[in-house]
This record gives structure tokens, C-alpha cells and sequence, in this order.
């Protein structure tokens, strides 16, 4: 009897490419996995491999492309899910035609780069870097291949720490899903969004309020506050109101993490951001891009990530909480100006943050990496 043959496999003509972050993409909310979950949703052409929570996971996880099972219970990044995720990307490098990974430079990356040649191979590798949590873990990194930042500013850094091929591709938001809105009615609210990060904002926040309530601003502060692994949110929490009650702010609200995002933004007249170090934030925080798309402005520190903003917000020094205040005091009593932001603000995010160009960018970086 004659032997038969296998007909031949066919050609995969959609490229493999493995998603590596440092915790289930399905996990905990952060930086680094809106960034991969945007890269997956803006190419549908591309067969992607991603880690998924295992044994608990959420509804709204992606579903496209090979989830990978993580042994995670919370999502969130401890040091068992960075290993696993480093294990399972050292497998599955091998099988997948690109990585992409979405790793902040921080303590335990510098050796992770070192060991690059072993857990990846030779796949050709993407990077897109979503902050740096300290300057001095730079000098002791490889760049893991083709490196992508948020911003010019981050390039430059990450150019002069000899990361070579470094692109500049920005986030992206929905522009659908954040629409712009008028103007609130009623008693202003006022916004700050972070973590309780060593300055990270949150003092200097209120001190600034404190300025602009004693110049004779009328508004409510609002502390939206998430807590990193390991810290103790309630006194964090109670801190900031002590804080808040020894500068004479009467009208302050602290809260923990916030499930709609959309409701409070729209709720809020002023974003109020002003860290003297973003640590582990994303280099362009999406709290700042989701506030401009929905039309309400924002103060920033005057931080090299945030020029990229231009004329659409207002900056104020690092760390001059009475010039902040002295701004947001203005702002308030300024309705036209807070008109003339506000429609900016959301034209920025149209020209540079939207979708489409996202995509293109994407698109034609993994084109060029496989060709």
C-alpha cells in the first residue's frame, strides 16, 4: 500500500507576535497593560499572544488572540507573577515571530535586560517603555531591541543612556468612549488622580488648593487615590486628610480606587496633576489624556514629559504649590480661558492621541521589524 503523504502545513499569514508584561493582561489596571490591551485591540491582523489571570480573571478581558494562563489571584504584579511572566515569555519566544514587551524600567529590569539573549533568543523584540522609576536604574540597562517612548522627552533620556534605536510612538485613547463634554454646572470640583507615590503630587495638590482657597477660590477637592502592592491605604488616606485639614482646606474628599472614571472626570471642572517625580506612572499619564479628550483642563507640573502638551494645559513649576494654587485660583475665575483650554485640549488629543495614527505607527514598526 502505498504510504500517504501529509498534504503540507499551511503558511501562517498573520504574524505571531507574544505580548510580554510583567502580570496578567487581564489583571490589575496599570500602565503598562492598557498600552499592551491597545496594541492588541488597534492591529487585527496580527495573531497575538498575551497572559492571562488564572484561576479568577475578569469578564471584560481581551478576547482576541492565545491567552497564556498566569497563576494570579489579584492581577497584580508581585514578584511570583513577574517570574512566571519571565518564564512563560522564555518559552513562548520561541514560538512567536516578535515580542513585544511592555516593561517599566525599574529595580529588578536591568537584570532582566542582561539576561535578554537568554530568555527571549533571537526574536526580534519591541519595547515599549511606559516610565522610568528612577534615572540611575538607566545606566545599568541593555535595551532589549527596538525601544518605543511615550513622549520626545523620554527618548532623549533613554538615546543619551545608549538605548539606540529608540521611536517615539504616543498613547492612545478612545475618542468615542471619552467625547467631549460641556462644561459641569454647580460648585466647582477640582481633581487630583495618583498614587501615594514619594512626591507624587498628592501634597502638593493640596497645598496648591490651600493657596487658591485663600485667594478666594470656591471648590471642592477631590483626591482620587490608588494604593501601590504592600501599601496601607487607609492611613495613606488619612494622612492626606490631616494634610488637607492643617492648610485649612474645608471641602476635601479622598477617595480609593475609582471604578467609573468616566462619571467623575465628567463631573470635575479642573485636573490637577502636579508630581514632582511620576516614578512609576506611565511617562504620559492616561488620567491627564482622558480629562483633555472630555473637555476639562488640566494643570501640570512643568515636568519635560508634560511639554509635549504645549499650549493646551497650563504648567506651573515642579514642586511651587503657590503658583499652582495661584493658577487654578485664576483658571476658576477665568470662564473664557477655561473655554479656550478646554477646546484645545481635546484638539491635542484628536491630532496626536487618537486611534488611527496609534495604529499606523504600530503597524508599520511590526512591518518593518518582519519584512
Amino acid at each position: 500500500m502505498a504510504r500517504r503523504e501529509r498534504p503540507p502545513a499551511r503558511p501562517r499569514t498573520r504574524p505571531r507576535v507574544l505580548l510580554l508584561t510583567s502580570s496578567p493582561l487581564d489583571g490589575a489596571e496599570g500602565s503598562d497593560m492598557r498600552l499592551a490591551s491597545d496594541v492588541l485591540d488597534a492591529l487585527p491582523d496580527v495573531d497575538f499572544v498575551w497572559f492571562r489571570q488564572w484561576p479568577c480573571h475578569r469578564q471584560e478581558r481581551p478576547r482576541r488572540g492565545r491567552p497564556v494562563r498566569i497563576l494570579s489571584r489579584d492581577g497584580v504584579p508581585h514578584v511570583p507573577q513577574r517570574v512566571q511572566a519571565a518564564l512563560a515569555g522564555a518559552v513562548l519566544a520561541r514560538r512567536v515571530d516578535l515580542v513585544h514587551a511592555f516593561l517599566t524600567v525599574g529595580r529588578t529590569f536591568p537584570a532582566f535586560s542582561w539576561l535578554r539573549p537568554l530568555l527571549l533568543g533571537g526574536r526580534p523584540v519591541v519595547h515599549t517603555v511606559p516610565g522610568v522609576m528612577d534615572s540611575r536604574f538607566l545606566s545599568h540597562t541593555r535595551p532589549l531591541g527596538t525601544t518605543v517612548a511615550l513622549s520626545e522627552s523620554m527618548a532623549r533620556r533613554l538615546r543619551a543612556a545608549d538605548f539606540g534605536d529608540v521611536r517615539v510612538i504616543p498613547p492612545m485613547i478612545d475618542l468615542d468612549a471619552w467625547p467631549y463634554l460641556p462644561r459641569p454646572k454647580g460648585y466647582p470640583v477640582v481633581l487630583y488622580a495618583g498614587h501615594h507615590d514619594p512626591r507624587g503630587g498628592a501634597e502638593t495638590a493640596i497645598d496648591a488648593a490651600a493657596t487658591a482657597w485663600q485667594e478666594g477660590a470656591r471648590f471642592r477637592l477631590v483626591l482620587a487615590m490608588r494604593a501601590r502592592p504592600g501599601q496601607h491605604a487607609d492611613l495613606l488616606d488619612e494622612a492626606l486628610r490631616e494634610r488637607a485639614g492643617a492648610a485649612g482646606l474645608p471641602d476635601v474628599e479622598v477617595r480609593g480606587y475609582v471604578e467609573d472614571m468616566r462619571a467623575l472626570i465628567a463631573s470635575v471642572h479642573v485636573l490637577l496633576f502636579p508630581p514632582v517625580v511620576l516614578g512609576g506612572k506611565a511617562d504620559i499619564p492616561l488620567t491627564v489624556l482622558q480629562s483633555l479628550a472630555s473637555g476639562r483642563p488640566a494643570i501640570l507640573s512643568d515636568l519635560p514629559q508634560f511639554a509635549d502638551f504645549g499650549h493646551a494645559v497650563l504648567r506651573a513649576p515642579t514642586g511651587d504649590a503657590r503658583r499652582t494654587g495661584q493658577q487654578l485660583a485664576w483658571l476658576l475665575d477665568q470662564p473664557r480661558s477655561w473655554d479656550m483650554l478646554a477646546e484645545r485640549g481635546r484638539r491635542l488629543v484628536e491630532d496626536r492621541f487618537g486611534p488611527e495614527r496609534f495604529a499606523a505607527r504600530y503597524a508599520a514598526l511590526y512591518q518593518e521589524l518582519l519584512s
